[in-house]
């Protein structure tokens, strides 16, 4: 009886020491900054060699139809971490060394909301969201961070700038600065020591849920590879940075596997955006996409994504169903059985997407891409058929241009969309025949989804700088 009674003593504690019947995979997501739609192998690169990438997408399922929701470095952090578009929470664009303002304290990351659930958390590498104190990992979920406080070509060595844009660049451990004067040596070795913080982590907290949140200074201008992979390749510096990548998605894949934690890691592996194209070949590749970074077209917005979960994600798949980072946190808050924040997120629930389940349909009605400051440039439908260009102006390479080479860019050219273009994506993935004209019906729809998002969020480009449901970055 003293037995019996002791056991439903302990059931009936369960609730308040946060028990779930859910499942609680450990989950590690690798953010690449810059890396285009095209730069993997299961993706189209045909120049180098991918293979721990590609086995990642055999093991698991490739999603060619998944968008950022800016096309820029600190925007499209923010909506992966939050789940909202960024202009929502006042985040727009690129933060610089001296900017002010970051992530408000009241929104909710990925770590945060994991936390609920007892995971130990980790950022690496590029944060991105803010460089003060208040705006940095441990502020914001993270239990541990080691990285950079945003793009790696933000400092002094910066060949473009001039003299005296840029302070120094910091390395940051936790909370404080552990090297104030990051050089270009030391950048050779920004992957590899990202890929042993990441590889510690998980072996230290093998024995407890986790999350792991790798961001990879590369393939971001300026390139840095470690002397291991300097000239491998044989096919030129991106490459070779491309191949280090590589590796150290083996590396965090053999580690899971070493420590028997490969069944229950739920991998994301994806970019923050398009090529940077006026790099030349310091600058990846959108493949068939139109443009690349900074752009609301698809070589901006859309970029290679894979998943991997044994047993939950079903291996060598591939769907095009349209998705985005923004759903990430609200579908592992789905598996999670946690709680999303009270305030409203943009994101949605598509862990069935995911999954892989039956006739699983998209339940947004529309995507909206924003770009500049607070410029909607762009909206495409929510099952990824229909893309409508609105009005605006875009930056594209003028094809008289000679490529850039050695790490120089060319100058980009303005170019002004005057009238809504409208794009079958089903059929024209590189949007280059505007279909407009020929159906008018569509295109009042996706008008009339342009207006109720600029109702909530805004659009600069209307004179509407803020929208009903946006909230202020911190400050």
């Amino acid at each position: 009886m003293r037995f019996l009674l002791t056991a439903i003593l302990a059931l009936s504690l369960f609730p308040l020491m946060g028990y779930s019947s859910a499942p609680r995979p450990n989950i590690v997501v690798i953010f690449m900054d810059d890396m285009g739609y095209a730069d993997v192998g299961c993706f189209g690169s045909q120049s180098y060699k991918t293979p721990n990438i590609d086995q990642l997408a055999a093991a698991g399922r490739k999603f060619t139809n998944f968008h950022v929701a800016q096309p820029v470095c600190s925007a499209s952090r923010t909506a992966l971490l939050t789940g909202c578009y960024p202009n929502r929470l006042g985040i727009h664009g690129a933060l610089g060394p001296n900017a002010k303002h970051g992530i408000n304290a009241d929104e909710m990351t990925l770590a945060e909301l994991v936390k609920q659930k007892g995971y130990a958390t980790a950022a690496v590498g590029k944060w991105h969201l803010g460089s003060l104190p208040q705006f940095l990992p441990l502020k914001h979920g993270f239990d541990q961070y080691y990285g950079i406080p945003y793009s790696n070509d933000m400092w002094p060595f910066h060949p473009q700038a001039k003299k005296g844009t840029f302070p120094k660049l910091p390395m940051i451990e936790d909370d404080r600065v552990v090297d104030d004067d990051v050089t270009p040596e030391d950048q050779t070795r920004l992957t590899t020591d990202y890929t042993a913080r990441g590889v510690q982590f998980i072996e230290k907290h093998k024995d407890q849920p986790f999350f792991l949140y790798l961001a990879h200074s590369m393939v971001h201008v300026p390139l840095f590879v470690s002397d291991k992979f300097k000239g491998k390749s044989g096919k030129g510096l991106f490459a070779d940075v491309m191949m280090e990548v590589d590796w150290s998605v083996g590396q965090i894949v053999d580690t899971l596997k070493k420590n028997g934690l490969e069944d229950n890691t739920w991998i994301i592996f994806t970019s923050d955006n398009g090529p940077w194209l006026s790099y030349g070949e310091h600058a990846g590749s959108a493949g068939p996409l139109r443009e690349g970074k900074g752009t609301c077209w698809e070589g901006g917005t859309r970029v290679a994504c894979i998943m991997k979960w044994p047993g939950k994600i079903p291996a060598g798949t591939t769907t095009d169903t349209m998705l985005m980072t923004i759903d990430l946190l609200p579908s592992i808050a789905h598996v999670l059985e946690a709680k999303l924040p009270a305030h409203p997120i943009d994101g949605r629930n598509c862990w069935p997407i995911i999954a892989g389940e039956p006739d699983a349909k998209n339940p947004h009605d529309f995507y909206a891409f924003y770009y500049e400051q607070n410029q909607l440039q762009a909206i495409t439908s929510g099952d990824g058929r229909w893309k409508l260009q609105l009005p605006h102006t875009y930056r594209s390479l003028p094809t008289e241009l000679p490529k850039a080479t050695s790490g120089k860019p060319v100058s980009y050219k303005e170019v002004k969309i005057t009238e809504p273009e409208l794009y079958d994506l089903y059929g024209d993935i590189s949007e280059s025949k505007n279909l407009a004209t020929q159906n008018p019906d569509e295109l009042a729809s996706m008008q009339k989804h342009a207006t109720a998002i600029r109702a909530e969020l805004g659009d600069s480009l209307m004179k509407l700088p803020k929208g009903a449901g946006t909230r202020e970055a911190g400050k």
